[in-house]
């Protein structure tokens, strides 16, 4: 099983791969999708208002179509259900992206994690082991958290 995770990666970020492919030249967003799911699977099934979020993200930062974004998630989804670890997909967004695409990655997670009104331990936690492998400094990961946290809706009273 790990072989068929290793060729369908090497497949997806293979430089030799077809001009039309939709992952072709940016592996990085498979990696940094998997980041995502990672970060909206933590409190168990994403709740509709994460997966959403999760799609607008994708569609608006990579400039992706509905069904490319399905894709991707779908791809993912599964890679990230057979990871052990952050490092593998940090690993490769370091070798893809500059620091400002980079603090983007990290941008969009608390985006995600803000998405359902609440934070949590487990997500406040992986947003920080993931800057910290990506190279995000603590004070642009916690400017950035505040920074997302002022753009969202005030909560519901009562809910």
């Amino acid at each position: 099983m790990l072989d068929k995770l290793r060729q369908f990666i090497a497949d997806v970020v293979s430089p030799t791969a077809h001009e039309s492919q939709a992952f072709d030249d940016t592996g990085y967003r498979l990696a940094a999708t998997a980041l995502l799911v990672h970060v909206i699977s933590l409190d168990g099934e994403p709740s509709d208002v994460e997966k959403r979020k999760l799609h607008s993200l994708l569609e608006s930062r990579f400039k992706l179509d509905r069904g490319t974004a399905d894709q991707l998630i779908a791809s993912a989804t599964l890679v990230e259900g057979e990871a052990v670890d952050l490092y593998h997909f940090t690993s490769l967004i370091m070798r893809s992206l500059d620091e400002e695409g980079r603090l983007r990655i990290v941008e969009m997670m608390w985006e995600l994690v803000y998405a359902d009104g609440q934070v949590t331990e487990f997500e406040d936690n992986v947003v920080w082991r993931a800057a910290d492998l990506l190279g995000v400094s603590s004070r642009d990961r916690i400017d950035l958290k505040h920074r997302v946290a002022a753009h969202r809706p005030a909560p519901v009273a009562g809910g």
